[in-house]
């Protein structure tokens, strides 16, 4: 496995596999992996005839700064685990090797479709403009032919979906496939996150509660009397009971749009709690 650091060794590498006409899968991390991260790159390594992973903690996503500061980062173990289960290049540059300076102090423009004035992008202005940044960034450096992305990031990924419709229409990505990837989660329910490293051995067994009551709201939304906002209530009532844990939000949203919806149909419901100082995230499809 090669680890590259700068844009033009990876331009150069792409540039080889591309000659050689062979298949790039991308996964793209802010490394601190875990088997959900592992799980994506497997796909990636089996999908296609190569394997790149960005491990990259970008700066222009994080609008507060201290949780930046704060992210874990541990490279040497993170290059251990794409070795071992196949990935052949890994590219971890440094913020400057990756933006110029306007760039890291010049917020980034996209027409998200109101996909970013709803949950996330609602309590965390500036946030998905980042991700755009790096992302397209990274489609334009290794030019994929597929990229992979965890469903715990509902929001995200609609996102993502939506600047790859609009950019292929001009051709930018070419015939570019984002492939979908399910939660992963442990034994518990937990979902996997590379934020549960800053939870105590108490916090995470706190922390259980979030999925706990996510999988029991199936239930709920199956009662005969049950409605969106009653479920949604019910949801955030029961977390909330839960001492160590905060809800933030719950939106039951349509899975395309990301708008409130009235019925279950084609329902997500996404959820972000605080357990103690660290911000968690899930959700479930209805």
């Amino acid at each position: 496995m090669q680890i590259i650091t700068t844009k033009s060794d990876l331009q150069a590498v792409v540039k080889a596999c591309k000659g050689a006409k062979k298949t790039i899968g991308l996964v793209p991390t802010m490394g601190a992996l875990h088997a959900g991260h592992a799980s994506l790159v497997k796909n990636a390594v089996k999908d296609n005839d190569v394997c790149f992973v960005s491990v990259f903690v970008n700066p222009t996503q994080f609008n507060n700064k201290e949780d930046l500061a704060k992210y874990p980062r541990n490279i040497e173990r993170d290059a251990q685990l794409l070795q071992s289960i196949g990935a052949q290049y890994v590219f971890a540059p440094t913020p400057e090797e990756m933006y110029s300076a306007e760039e890291m102090n010049t917020t980034f423009e996209f027409d998200f479709a109101g996909l970013d004035k709803v949950m996330e992008g609602k309590m965390r202005p500036g946030h998905f403009n980042g991700v755009v940044q790096v992302v397209s960034r990274l489609f334009y450096l290794v030019q994929p032919d597929k990229a992979y992305f965890g469903e715990k990031d509902f929001q995200q990924l609609a996102i993502i979906h939506h600047m790859v419709e609009r950019s292929s229409m001009a051709g930018t990505f070419g015939a570019l496939q984002i492939i979908d990837c399910p939660i992963v989660r442990e034994e518990s329910g937990l979902a996997l996150s590379s934020r549960n490293e800053r939870l105590s051995a108490e916090e995470k067994e706190t922390a259980l509660a979030i999925s706990k009551t996510l999988f029991a709201s199936l239930k709920w939304a199956k009662e005969a009397d049950a409605t969106v906002a009653g479920v949604q209530k019910r949801v955030i009532d029961a977390i909330n009971a839960v001492e160590g844990l905060e809800v933030e939000y719950y939106e039951i949203v349509d899975q395309k749009t990301l708008l409130p919806t009235n019925t279950f149909a084609n329902a997500i419901g996404c959820v972000t709690v605080y357990c103690g100082p660290v911000r968690l995230i899930d959700n479930i499809k209805y």
